[in-house]
């Protein structure tokens, strides 16, 4: 069984961006987001988008790529074995036959998702945003993305075998 999906990783790194287009846009969080962050319209549309979305959806691949160690149970047991299959003692692919499949759903995936938004991302984001002077609301727009946006790359990447 193959523990990683580059198809859904890729996937999970587009919805970053297409649950930014969202969370971001004027009618739900943007224009707050705006005053929050200290930007103007003409400071957002200054700015080159090829550069900030390339570099944003890159950015998330490399998320992607990290995220299977922490939604994806089986990761943990295939790291014991340095990463090579062939290698193993018979064991592992037993265990592998039994639980290939244990939590490996879109529900579990999402739950670890906005478990790694709450402790991982909220806390970079906070310490951030209080020596940058930010305010409370700074901080919940954003860290509020990376949790829903965690949630859904968790998801894809758990639950798409």
């Amino acid at each position: 069984m193959e523990l990683l999906n580059p198809i859904a990783m890729l996937v999970a790194a587009v919805s970053a961006l297409v649950v930014g287009f969202i969370w971001y846009n004027p009618k739900v969080f943007g224009n707050a987001w705006m005053q929050a962050a200290g930007m103007t319209d003409e400071q957002v549309k200054g700015g080159n988008m090829v550069k900030i979305f390339g570099l944003a959806l890159i950015f998330a691949f490399l998320l992607a790529t990290a995220l299977p160690g922490i939604v994806i149970h089986q990761m943990g047991v295939f790291s014991l074995i340095g990463g090579d299959p062939s290698a193993a003692l018979p064991s592992y692919e037993a265990f592998i036959a039994d639980y290939s499949d244990a939590f490996r759903t879109f529900k579990h995936g999402a739950l670890h998702g906005v478990l790694t938004g709450v402790f991982i991302a909220l806390p970079i984001i906070g310490t951030n945003a209080l020596f940058e002077r930010k305010s409370a609301k700074y901080i919940f727009i954003n860290a509020g993305y990376w949790i829903v946006t965690l949630g859904v790359m968790g998801a894809i990447i758990c639950g798409w075998k």
